[in-house]
């Protein structure tokens, strides 16, 4: 596995890393505003063809959900400095898409069609996860789809209230899981 270092700022004081590669055809790294498009589409095929059991084919909720999908509004949340984006390239092409703040809260997490049931939304959430405890998160929080939800039970995270609504879906699951503390903070221990 190779990392390299490229943003300083975490709370450990080491470069946060920019690229892991998991296997010959699969990195996970920092996405650039550059990639807007690309992130855009990701979201939007993720969103319209995997998650019809959060929006049921059901146009007018669907356009509410992709409204601030649009190359123009992610290239604005990508200058955010409290939120990591990364993504999962893959045979040249993103794969997935996460974003997390330096808080532990999980804004993104959406795999492409294409790419579906091959480890990168799983790689991806461990990115975030390690991102959020190197910048100081104890948790990370987020709210699950429908269509999501087994997927972050089986990765450890716990409900934490009743299903919220949400761009007029109910299926809006509040969750939460405690991350391991990050290597060589001072005064911790790592984990085990």
């Amino acid at each position: 596995m190779k990392v390299s270092g490229v943003r300083q700022g975490s709370a450990s004081g080491l470069p946060s890393p920019r690229a892991t590669v998991l296997h010959a055809g699969m990195e996970i790294r920092e996405a650039i505003p550059e990639e807007a498009d690309q992130v855009s589409r990701v979201l939007r095929r993720s969103i319209t063809e995997l998650c019809e059991a959060d929006h049921h084919g059901d146009s007018a909720l669907l356009a509410a959900w992709l409204s601030n999908k649009t190359p123009e509004i992610v290239a604005a949340w990508m200058r955010r400095t409290d939120v990591s984006y990364l993504v999962a390239i893959e045979q040249g092409a993103i794969a997935a898409v996460g974003a997390v703040t330096d808080g532990g809260a999980i804004l993104l997490n959406y795999v492409s069609p294409d790419a579906r049931f091959r480890g990168a939304s799983r790689e991806l959430l461990a990115a975030m996860e390690a991102r959020a405890a190197d910048r100081g998160a104890t948790k990370c929080n987020l709210i699950s789809t429908e269509t999501a939800h087994r997927f972050y039970l089986a990765r450890g995270y716990e409900e934490i209230g009743e299903p919220v609504r949400k761009i007029g879906m109910d299926s809006g699951y509040p969750m939460s899981k405690v991350l391991a503390r990050p290597a060589g903070l001072p005064g911790q221990a790592a984990d085990m």
